[in-house]
């Protein structure tokens, strides 16, 4: 039981770091970049993990690697994108939310997984407090806009599932490499075709891009992928729900924003919703006497 609480709290620091990047995005990134700048997230940090590990895919892992790198960033990022641009901040994150409630569909589907009553009731608990936290009572709805973030949704929870069900033969770290150069260089050829060449990048933007990339991309993802080869998908998914949780405390403690009743209540729903999905796991564990 100790050994798991471990990998859940050093899978949790991933989501939680991911919620900076919305601070870091707005303060030292140039704007209207979102594609170029998910590419430069992805495949610098691949390239670099790659000159680490010295090991490439072998057989079916290429394939494999491009379809998890797929969805896992490129499309997953795209749709992300898309969706934020189309839809309020708010109203994107709580569509964004579902993927915990799709992920218990698929792992019965790809593994077996028994769906726990449980298990439901917390993915719809975070998504209550992902909505309390960042939903505004005028947001408006986009139908393409939602579309795309139930389309990203999908993307990760199918690639949060099959990289557990593959199960590789290399460490976490080789498995994040092969990832992260698959998802980047996916998003070469489309960041080039859609967006404008970058401007002259200040000291700040160069400081950006290295925290989104070694710190965002290459170590949470290292983190989040040895958490996938260690603890169910249903318990590592809802995790996620610690990211907008630190987005909103960041932009409390660091840019001044207000931080109100609601959402402090939104912030306790989401605390309950992954103790819930952890109890739910627990629950369905048989009990040995010795």
């Amino acid at each position: 039981m100790q050994k798991q609480t471990l990998d859940l709290a050093f899978t949790a620091i991933a989501p939680a770091i991911w919620g900076s990047t919305y601070l870091v995005t707005t303060e030292f990134l140039p704007a209207g970049y979102p594609l170029t700048v998910a590419m430069l997230r992805a495949l610098p940090a691949g390239l670099l993990l790659l000159f680490v590990v010295r090991q490439l895919p072998k057989g079916i892992w290429w394939p494999r690697s491009f379809l998890l790198g797929a969805l896992n960033f490129s499309f997953f990022w795209a749709m992300l994108f898309v969706s934020a641009y189309r839809l309020p901040g708010g109203v994107a994150a709580t569509v964004g939310a579902i993927q915990p409630l799709i992920v218990v569909m698929l792992s019965r589907v790809v593994l077996g997984s028994p769906i726990k009553a449980l298990s439901i009731i917390a993915g719809i608990a975070g998504m209550a407090g992902v909505a309390l936290l960042v939903l505004t009572p005028g947001a408006a709805l986009d139908p393409l806009g939602v579309a795309a973030g139930l389309a990203g949704a999908v993307s990760m929870a199918f690639g949060t599932v099959l990289s557990r069900h593959w199960a590789p033969p290399v460490s976490p770290l080789t498995f994040t490499a092969w990832q992260l150069a698959a998802g980047g260089l996916l998003l070469v050829p489309v960041a080039l075709f859609f967006e404008p060449p970058l401007p002259p990048l200040t000291a700040s933007n160069w400081m950006g891009f290295a925290y989104l990339g070694l710190i965002g991309a290459a170590f949470t993802y290292l983190l989040w992928f040895r958490g996938l080869s260690r603890l169910e998908p249903s318990q590592v998914s809802p995790l996620g729900f610690l990211s907008p949780v630190v987005a909103i405390l960041l932009g409390w403690g660091v840019l001044g924003q207000e931080l109100t009743v609601v959402q402090s209540l939104g912030i306790v729903v989401v605390f309950a919703s992954v103790w819930l999905s952890q109890q739910a796991q627990m629950a369905r564990r048989p009990k040995f006497v010795s």
